[in-house]
């Protein structure tokens, strides 16, 4: 039994799809509404802050895949991931269910200095405090032998369906709306984008991958990184028009925040948007060499093709 925590999302639907193409049928989807992607799909309904459901949704497991979101609210995020993580970690402690923990790049510091699975967390907001502590919890269980477990790291998303991300909501849904893109800070510095599927399919081989845990692994990205300008002259190709865009600076997200909700719970994640991006995934490149990356080029024709 392979069990997806959290699968509703964008990463753990794929994930799912994953596992059944290519490991097991025998799959559990928890969520608190999960709903059927294969027939032979087990649903169970569980709050992952409540530890006793925790418990009955890993129970029988072998390996456990936490794909959990939450909504951009750093109240939300402080109350619940935490829980969340210390139940999951006691759970497969108890049943002997190996863990994979899909995590982002939120405790990273926000610089040019390309990030590897050894960059020192340095967050420098509400929410990437947070994932700086439930990183730190399972890789403190990993050193102390209560759980087997790997951590799957990501950086911003861009991809199809319910797939959500500034990138997305701001360039890539406004171009497919016919709508002027807006860039968020700089059109000029690179970027390291994950395609989502590519994310959950290399989630699901390091999962099924025994020498693989006991570290952390930065999942596959394009290495031949895009500035968002790029990306909107490949989307002019793609759509056969100019499509004209504006810059963001921080000042507009500054004074958008104070009124803005949403706003204000992405200021601090758009240093990281001064600089180039480089998410260094060479690890996982050279662990499993024959793992197909979308480039950016496909991902974007597909996206608006």
């Amino acid at each position: 039994m392979q069990t997806v925590l959290g699968a509703n999302g964008p990463i753990g639907e794929e994930l799912a799809r994953e596992l059944y193409r290519r490991f097991t049928h025998d799959i559990r989807l928890v969520s608190r509404n999960p709903t059927k992607i294969h027939d032979t799909d087990q649903l169970i309904k569980a709050d992952l802050t409540d530890p006793e459901a925790t418990a009955r949704a890993v129970e029988g497991s072998e390996i456990a895949y936490l794909t959990v979101g939450l909504p951009m609210d750093s109240q939300v995020w402080e109350q619940k991931f935490p829980a969340m993580m210390r139940n999951v970690i006691d759970a497969c402690a108890k049943y002997g269910a190996k863990l994979v923990f899909f995590d982002n790049t939120y405790m990273y510091p926000g610089t040019p200095a390309p990030q590897t699975e050894s960059t020192a967390f340095e967050p420098n907001g509400r929410k990437g405090r947070v994932r700086a502590q439930i990183a730190t919890m399972l890789l403190d269980a990993m050193a102390a032998g209560s759980v087997d477990a790997v951590i799957c790291r990501a950086p911003e998303f861009y991809g199809p369906g319910k797939t959500k991300s500034l990138t997305n909501s701001l360039v890539f849904d406004r171009i497919r709306a016919g709508k002027r893109p807006f860039v968020p800070v700089s059109a000029k510095t690179v970027r390291s984008l994950i395609w989502t599927p590519d994310a959950s399919r290399a989630m699901a081989l390091v999962g099924n991958t025994p020498d693989a845990y006991g570290q952390t692994w930065h999942l596959p990205v394009d290495p031949h990184r895009l500035t968002y300008a790029e990306m909107i002259g490949v989307a002019e190709q793609v759509t056969g028009r100019r499509i004209r865009y504006s810059v963001l600076p921080l000042a507009v997200f500054n004074l958008g925040g104070r009124f803005i909700g949403p706003l204000g719970e992405v200021q601090e994640l758009l240093p990281r948007y001064r600089g180039d991006n480089i998410f260094d995934a060479a690890k996982f490149a050279t662990r499993f060499p024959d793992f197909t990356v979308t480039s950016y080029e496909e991902g974007i024709t597909e996206l608006l093709g």
